[in-house]
């Protein structure tokens, strides 16, 4: 059984078409990505599952009903995480999440179970504006989850955080759907959608461009794999006879392989002794998306 079903969402701003003809299924317990530049309407087709914003067209189907106009039925079994968090002003951490389980009917026990395990304990009675970024995320995370939701929209939870605190909170993440919650993320890094989520939707300029599972769209991608060898002891000539290679060039003092068949090449370098400062480079989910979104800057 899905939990959302998403059927040819448009919404436009003026002649701006923000979300254009968008379709997708959400399964219960998935955890399913949203990934796209800045711009690529992301947020947009978030805030049309959760009732915030009425689409111009086709429909959406969260838990079973429309979320639009706003469904009191679903609101205590939806939790929302949005791109900026925003607390009670001069409220600690504890303060914060017994308010919000206080709006959920929900005891201040479950407030104190969600910041253990948000790792907050020891941050409890700090204010909220106090906190750093990747605490005040967790907070978040922490506050559209004491209710225990069926469903969790987090929309770029990582966003602004150093790569420490970002990996913190990807331990977190990982776990939230092992009790059967369904999970929706929004993000524009790569490495994190390809870690946490069971398939993702590649949005640009409001369209859906590739959607499936991180593996599987890499390995439609069909890139060939990068060997690299510092120090090697072999000419360029002989590099490029070797049996499998496509390709051998020379960059930034390396001896790089470009190559289909990996386990070859591998083999025939084991067997030179020719692993020393060895790296290997296979395609990834963000080869995946620049081949589709492009790679030129976009403000």
């Amino acid at each position: 059984m899905n939990a959302i079903e998403v059927t040819d969402l448009a919404l436009a701003y003026g002649e701006l078409k923000a979300v254009d003809g968008v379709s997708f299924e959400v399964g219960e317990g998935e955890f399913f990505g949203i990934l796209g530049p800045n711009g690529a309407g992301k947020t947009t087709t978030l805030e049309m599952i959760e009732g915030l914003r009425k689409p111009d067209s086709g429909t959406v189907t969260l838990l079973g009903s429309s979320p639009w106009p706003r469904n009191q039925a679903l609101l205590p079994r939806v939790g929302v995480q949005l791109q900026a968090s925003a607390f009670f002003e001069r409220l600690t951490a504890r303060e914060q999440i017994h308010t919000f389980a206080a709006m959920y009917g929900v005891a201040r026990a479950r407030g104190d179970e969600w910041l253990e395990r948000v790792g907050l304990t020891e941050k409890a009675a700090v204010r909220a504006e106090k906190l750093s970024g990747g605490q005040a995320q967790r907070l978040a995370i922490a506050c559209a989850l004491v209710h225990d939701p069926e469903v969790v929209f987090l929309d770029e939870p990582t966003a602004a955080l150093d790569p420490q605190a970002r990996r913190n909170l990807w331990d977190l993440l990982s776990g939230l759907n092992d009790d059967g919650r369904t999970v929706i993320l929004t993000t524009h890094y790569m490495d994190e959608a390809e870690i946490l989520c069971d398939r993702v939707a590649i949005m640009d300029r409001g369209r859906i461009l590739e959607l499936g599972s991180p593996a599987e769209l890499v390995r439609g991608l069909d890139a060939p794999v990068r060997i690299s060898i510092t120090n090697a002891d072999l000419t360029m000539q002989e590099a490029a006879a070797i049996s499998g290679v496509d390709e051998a060039a020379e960059e930034a003092g390396d001896l790089v392989l470009t190559t289909r068949q990996p386990s070859e090449v591998l083999t025939f370098l084991a067997n030179g002794k020719l692993l020393d400062g060895l790296r290997v480079r296979a395609a990834t989910l963000e080869d995946v998306f620049l081949d589709v979104t492009g790679r030129e800057y976009r403000a």
